[in-house]
């Protein structure tokens, strides 16, 4: 099995049966799954009702769900999302990790010390996320291509996503569902545990979090090493989410999740590798691709969005490939593709 058994399309309503396995597969921590059955069906509808809308610019409500789908069999495998616009409703907020230097000449004491200080810096940006392959179609490269696929959409329709792109990693949560951040801290202020405070923020406005959260710095050296050791570090399960991102060119900014301590990492759009390096060109049928390089290729059409990883060889201005990637695609010989490969440059 690799990545080329696949489609990437964008989740419709029937697939409520799926997203519930999926929810429990992830676990906790995982916030944009942790929502009950009526709040995912909610958000199939808006990212079915946000496909096929005309739009000209990001907006607060605006989501884009894509499903990772076995082409023989018809399962779904895994999902990604894209929200558009984050911070107008409901807020995003975060801990910034600050540096500060405290000085005495009279003691002769000089050290730095980390304060983290609640933010809502990043309203307007579009926020990547929700990145999930189900661990038995965890092959061949099938999570880059999922991935990836949420940057070949924005490179289709550029106007609908804002110059500026951040992503949340799932912070250190152990076995029992137990994030050391949040026990050491959030806890004393929320008086919750971390699965209730983690359904509240992915089911609510997130006023709870204005309400309660501390508006002073908090001072790191206050909390347990347990604690101090989590900040900005991602959960083992989500390692390889973070490489890939940060492969896309994303950095830390010193900028955590309030939860559970988890990194969040920030682009410019224009900059992101693969919505840099994307093409369009036409996609013409050939019998045998000569020299193949593998390589990404996406309808580039919002409503009807669908995404393989292709053998491809792109050659005086276009790329050819085999029949199967047309039909995938639902693209005619010749019609225009968007394509990703390291000679797509």
């Amino acid at each position: 099995m690799n990545a080329g058994a696949y489609v990437i399309r964008p989740a419709r309503e029937s697939d409520l049966p799926a997203f519930r396995e999926l929810r429990e597969l992830a676990g906790p921590g995982f916030t944009s799954l942790q929502a009950d059955d009526a709040a995912l069906e909610v958000r199939l509808r808006k990212s079915a009702a946000t496909f096929a809308a005309d739009i000209a610019e990001p907006g607060a409500d605006q989501r884009y769900l894509l499903i990772l789908e076995h082409r023989e069999t018809g399962a779904l495998a895994g999902v990604a999302g894209v929200k558009a616009c984050v911070g107008e409703q409901p807020p995003f907020y975060n801990f910034r990790v600050l540096r500060i230097a405290q000085a005495s000449a009279a003691a002769n004491r000089r050290y730095d010390m980390e304060v983290l200080i609640l933010v809502n810096e990043f309203t307007g940006c579009t926020e990547v996320g929700s990145l999930f392959v189900k661990p038995e179609h965890r092959v061949g490269g099938v999570g880059r291509m999922l991935a990836q696929a949420r940057y070949l959409l924005m490179a289709t329709a550029p106007q609908r996503f804002s110059p500026s792109v951040v992503s949340e990693l799932r912070g250190v949560v152990d076995g029992d569902g137990k994030s050391p951040f949040w026990e050491h801290l959030g806890r004393h202020f929320f008086k919750m545990s971390f699965p209730e405070a983690d359904t509240m923020s992915a089911t609510t406005d997130n006023q709870f979090i204005l309400d309660l959260m501390p508006k002073y710095p908090i001072y790191a050296d206050l909390l347990p090493e347990e604690a101090r050791a989590v900040i900005g570090k991602c959960h083992p399960a989500g390692e390889g989410a973070l490489k890939l991102l940060l492969w896309e060119g994303f950095r830390y900014e010193h900028v955590v999740d309030i939860f559970d301590g988890g990194p969040l990492v920030t682009a410019p759009r224009d900059s992101i590798r693969t919505f840099r390096e994307s093409r369009r060109m036409p996609l013409k049928r050939v019998d045998q691709v000569a020299n193949p390089v593998r390589a990404l290729a996406a309808k580039p059409s919002v409503a009807a969005f669908r995404c393989v990883s292709a053998e491809i060889e792109v050659q005086d201005g276009a790329a050819l490939a085999g029949a199967g990637v047309h039909e995938a695609l639902g693209l005619q010989d010749g019609e225009t593709a968007l394509i990703w490969c390291n000679d797509a440059r």
